[in-house]
């Protein structure tokens, strides 16, 4: 990203690690942040409270949230539809059951509506393909095609306006993404990202994000404030 100091962007913020780094580095560049953060029907709805606590943190300028209830539609075990596999190889390379059908490009397509009605170009995903190479719509693929139908599907792209979505941990690992949010100062303790949340919202600790979660931390030689020693649920 280039500094903009004071430029308005809107930010999809889940209430987890990366999307609070995402908007964090935004913020570091000069972005005037707006948070979007939408339910979904997500099973792990205590992610919403922890993007308030994420968004009360980085004292962004306004913090909404929405309600588009995708479990209507299943096919993800995120919404209820189906089970959510633990202890197994995260990164194994094919579409996991957690995979919410066109899930970004939904909230892409209302964060992108809410950028126009601000008179903001500037959008913020905190999406990541190394740790989720099974999801097709966090690929810079995909980034980039959306990005083009912004500047298509948009008043204010056929007028001269140019949309820049900008996802700055597309490829980096998870422990650069616990590394660079270290050194930005944020606490991540803040943040939730076990999609099958123990009584409480105690993570799992061996659900795919847990194990994602885990292994960054490990390889960035801290420990996680949130997340069970290994091998305890």
């Amino acid at each position: 990203m280039h500094e903009r100091s004071g430029s308005p962007a809107v930010v999809l913020l889940s209430g987890g690690l990366d999307s609070y780094t995402a908007a964090a580095i935004a913020q570091a560049d000069g972005f005037a942040l707006y948070a979007l953060t939408v339910r979904y029907g997500q099973l792990h709805s205590c992610e919403i409270e922890a993007s308030r606590r994420v968004a009360r943190a980085l004292r962004v300028v306004q913090h909404l949230e929405l309600n588009v209830d995708l479990a209507a539609f299943g096919g993800s075990a995120l919404t209820g539809d189906g089970l959510v596999e633990k202890n197994q190889q995260p990164d194994r390379g094919e579409i996991p059951a957690t995979y919410v059908p066109a899930r970004n490009t939904v909230l892409l397509s209302l964060a992108l509506s809410w950028a126009e009605a601000l008179a903001a170009y500037d959008i913020v995903i905190g999406v990541n393909a190394l740790d989720y190479s099974g999801y097709p719509d966090c690929r810079q693929e995909y980034l980039s095609a959306f990005q083009r139908l912004a500047d298509l599907g948009t008043r204010a792209g056929v007028e001269g306006g140019c949309f820049r979505l900008h996802a700055p941990l597309v490829r980096w690992t998870k422990a650069e993404i616990i590394t660079r949010g270290q050194e930005l100062g944020l606490d991540y303790g803040l943040t939730h990202s076990c999609y099958v949340p123990l009584p409480g919202g105690r993570a799992c600790g061996r659900c795919d994000s847990c194990q994602l979660r885990a292994r960054g931390f490990a390889q960035a030689g801290l420990a996680d404030p949130v997340m069970p020693s290994p091998g305890k649920s």
